[in-house]
C-alpha cells in the first residue's frame, strides 16, 4: 500500500513519525514523507523519502516572522486563555469541563491560530499530492489538520499521531459539550468553519474526523490516556533522535548514581528556549554539588558560556543521543519534551519535569499519579526545591518502582512493527467497506 505521512511542521514533529515510517517501509509499502521545504533534510537524512509542500522558508524565520505578527494585543488575548484551565487536567472520571466562555477562547485565541500558521499554507500542495500520488493511508502528527483533508479528499484511512498525552481531544470534548448547552444563536465553532472551508474546497463534508482522526496512534502507555477510547492504536514509543554518535565516556560506568540535567528545547529549531534562565541553573548546580552523583548537564553552548561555575560532580556536554545516555541514569531531570519523556519512560527512569508546555500539567498528573516522578513548574525550581527532589528521586524505591511499571507497560504495548500489520489491515478492511470501530 502507498502511506502519505504528514507531520506539524517542526523537526521534532518529525522525528516523533520516524519509527513508524520505518517500520512501514520494511514492511515493503511505499512511503512518503510530505513535509515544508526546510524539514527535507531532516527526512531524507533519517532513510525515508522526502516530498516538499507548503512555503519555502524556514522555521527560524517563520518564528520570527510570527512573533512580529503577533500583536501586544493578540498576546494580551491568549494569556486568559491559559489560565483557569485545571478542569482540563483532571485526571477524575467525573472531571469538571471548562466553561462555553473558557473553552470557546482556548479554541479562538490559541488552537485555531496555530493551526492557521501552520496548515493554511501547505492544504492545497498536500491535496494536490495525494490526488496525483493515492495514497491508501494518511498518518498526521496531531495538529497537522491539513493530512486529514488531503485523506479525506482521496478517500484514504488516516490516523492522527500523537506525540505526547492527547489533551487536544480532551479540548474538543469540552468545547462540544459546552457548545451542545448553548442557545443555537451561540453555537458558534471557528475551528469547523475553518476546516469545513477547506474540505469544501475539495467536495468533502466537514466531520470530527477532521479534528481527531478516524484513528489515533498514541505512543505512550495507558496511564498517559485518561480518556479510553476504541479509535485508539498504542505504540510503544521508540526513540529517534536524529543522527547521533555515542561518546566515549560512556563505555565506562558511573562511579556515582548517574543523573542527566538537559532543558534542550527545539520545537522551533532557532534559538533554544529554556525553562530556566542559565542564573537559575547556576544555582542548581551549586545546590547539587555536594551530591554523590555524576550530573550530566546538556545545555546549548550559549548557556554553557554562561554559567558562572561547574561544580566536580558535574560532567557538561552541548548533546547527548538519549536513547544511549538514559540506560546508565538513575534520575532525569528535564522540561517534559517529547524525547526526554519518551526516553525515560521507555527505560524506567525516575523523571523531575520542570516545564511550561502546553500539555505539561495533565502528563505531569499522569506522571504523578503512577508514582514514576516529580514535577514543578519553573517558577518553582530554585535549587534547594530540585535538590531535595531529586534525593527523592534516587532514594525513594516506591518512585523507582513506578517507573518500573511504566516501563513494563511500554514494553508491553505494540511495536512499530506490530501496528504496522494492523494498519495494513484497516486498509483492507476498509477497501472491502467502511471501517468498523476497534474493539
Amino acid at each position: 500500500m502507498r502511506v502519505l505521512i504528514v507531520p506539524f511542521p517542526w523537526k521534532t514533529h518529525v522525528f516523533n513519525l520516524v519509527p513508524l515510517a520505518w517500520s512501514l517501509q520494511t514492511a515493503g509499502h511505499e512511503v512518503r514523507v510530505a513535509v515544508w521545504p526546510d524539514l527535507l533534510d531532516a527526512v531524507t537524512s533519517a532513510g525515508l523519502t522526502a516530498v516538499a509542500v507548503g512555503p519555502g522558508e524556514t522555521a527560524e524565520v517563520r518564528g520570527r516572522r510570527d512573533r512580529r505578527q503577533t500583536s501586544d494585543r493578540a498576546a494580551a488575548a491568549q494569556r486568559p486563555a491559559q489560565q483557569g484551565l485545571d478542569p482540563l487536567f483532571d485526571l477524575r472520571p467525573d472531571r469538571e469541563r471548562l466553561s462555553w466562555e473558557q473553552i470557546s477562547r482556548v479554541f479562538d485565541d490559541l488552537v485555531l491560530p496555530q493551526a492557521r500558521r501552520s496548515n493554511d499554507s501547505m492544504t492545497e500542495d498536500l491535496v494536490a499530492l495525494a490526488r496525483a500520488w493515492r495514497p491508501d493511508l494518511v498518518l498526521w502528527g496531531a495538529k497537522a489538520f491539513a493530512g486529514a483533508v488531503a485523506a479525506e479528499a482521496v478517500g484514504a484511512v488516516h490516523a492522527r499521531v500523537l506525540y505526547s498525552v492527547d489533551v487536544y481531544t480532551r479540548m474538543r470534548e469540552d468545547f462540544l459539550h459546552a457548545q451542545a448547552l448553548q442557545p443555537p444563536e451561540r453555537r458558534t465553532d471557528a475551528l469547523r468553519d475553518w476546516l469545513t472551508g477547506w474540505a469544501g474546497r475539495y467536495g468533502v463534508e466537514f466531520s470530527e474526523d477532521l479534528v481527531n482522526g478516524r484513528f489515533t496512534v498514541a505512543p505512550l502507555p495507558e496511564a498517559f490516556r485518561p480518556d479510553a477510547r476504541p479509535t485508539t492504536l498504542p505504540v510503544q514509543y521508540v526513540p529517534y533522535n536524529g543522527p547521533a554518535v555515542v561518546p566515549g565516556w560512556l563505555a565506562e560506568p558511573p562511579a556515582a548514581p548517574r543523573v542527566l540535567m538537559t532543558f534542550g528545547d527545539s520545537a522551533d529549531d532557532g534559538p533554544v528556549r529554556l525553562p530556566l534562565p542559565v542564573e537559575g541553573v547556576q544555582e542548581i548546580l551549586d545546590s547539587v554539588a555536594g551530591l554523590e552523583i555524576e550530573l550530566v548537564l546538556a545545555l546549548p553552548p550559549d548557556a554553557l558560556r554562561e554559567l558562572r561555575e561547574v561544580p566536580a560532580n558535574t560532567r557538561v556536554v552541548h548533546s547527548v543521543p538519549l536513547g544511549e545516555v538514559l540506560p546508565t541514569c538513575s534520575a532525569v531531570v528535564h522540561h517534559g519534551g517529547t524525547w526526554s519523556f519518551g526516553c525515560a519512560l521507555r527505560h524506567g527512569v525516575p523523571q523531575l519535569l520542570i516545564g511550561r508546555a502546553f500539555d505539561a500539567p495533565l502528563k505531569f498528573r499522569c506522571l504523578r499519579a503512577a508514582g514514576a516522578g516529580l514535577a514543578m513548574t519553573p517558577a518553582e525550581a530554585d535549587g534547594p526545591a530540585v535538590r531535595a527532589a531529586l534525593v527523592r528521586l534516587l532514594d525513594d524505591p516506591a518512585v523507582r518502582a513506578g517507573a518500573a511499571r511504566l516501563r513494563e507497560q511500554m514494553l508491553a504495548m505494540p511495536t512499530p512493527n506490530e501496528l504496522a500489520r494492523t494498519l495494513e489491515t484497516l486498509v483492507a478492511a476498509h477497501r472491502a467497506g467502511p471501517v468498523a470501530a476497534l474493539r
